[in-house]
């Protein structure tokens, strides 16, 4: 979504961020600046992700950072966020927002959330959720003046033209019952195993696991059960293309 207007400055980082992988300078101007808030435990944050990645690589002259800012116990802890972002293979600057200091002063919503900066260090694009990946690229290569084929969408249902059912709301806790979504998900904490509709899933580390995936919108219900020495902190949907779609 454009910014309403051309005067909405950056924040400064807060002086006392704990950051992984570098610490940036304060507000650098003369380069855009995409900022993504984020928590390792969200499944809509694990699913955008590969394309702030992408972003990242294909634009060198886009400075990317990361503000992990967490919504579940597990990822509240500064050595598992580290972690996630060695797993995961993030690259570029992470702040670990632990008191939600950055969060306050953008006001931010939810995740994920990305806000795109010009080289005045103004607000030009911003997006709350999943998707828009399309519009954040081309206003990406708008300010770095260049124009080149947009990244493919990673999956069927973030294609600009797709049709989505609404998902389930997300459940906290641990979950069995109906649902409708094109993908089940739980966050996940410990060592062993959980098991959904029959099928082992091993945990190995806290976030978020994929358990059950569907081609389209899929009306199902699911049996969970966790092991000895698993928590389950909610149960998470993403959404599926229409099945009339």
């Amino acid at each position: 979504m454009r910014a309403p207007v051309d005067h909405i400055a950056a924040p400064p980082f807060a002086r006392d961020l704990s950051w992984i992988n570098a610490r940036p300078q304060q507000l650098k101007l003369g380069q855009p600046m995409l900022v993504e808030f984020w928590d390792f435990c969200r499944p809509q944050s694990i699913r955008t992700l590969p394309y702030v990645k992408a972003w990242q690589e294909r634009y060198p002259d886009l400075r990317v950072i990361g503000v992990h800012a967490a919504g579940f116990p597990p990822s509240a802890d500064p050595d598992a966020v580290r972690a996630a972002v060695t797993r995961l293979g993030i690259p570029y600057p992470v702040a670990i927002d632990a008191e939600y200091e950055m969060w306050n002063l953008y006001g931010n919503l939810g995740w994920p959330a990305r806000y795109l900066f010009d080289q005045r260090g103004m607000l030009v694009h911003y997006h709350y959720g999943e998707g828009a990946y399309a519009e954040t690229e081309e206003t990406i290569q708008e300010l770095l003046g260049i124009e080149q084929p947009l990244l493919e969408p990673l999956r069927p249902e973030e294609a600009p033209d797709a049709r989505l059912e609404p998902q389930t709301d997300d459940v906290e806790g641990i979950y069995s019952g109906p649902y409708l979504a094109g993908a089940v998900w739980a966050v996940l904490d410990g060592s062993g195993t959980v098991t959904a509709n029959g099928q082992a899933v091993a945990v190995d580390h806290p976030g978020c696991y994929e358990l059950i995936v569907h081609d389209r919108s899929t009306a199902g219900h699911l049996e969970l059960e966790t092991g000895p020495g698993v928590s389950c902190h909610a149960v998470c949907f993403t959404p599926g293309l229409s099945p009339a779609g």
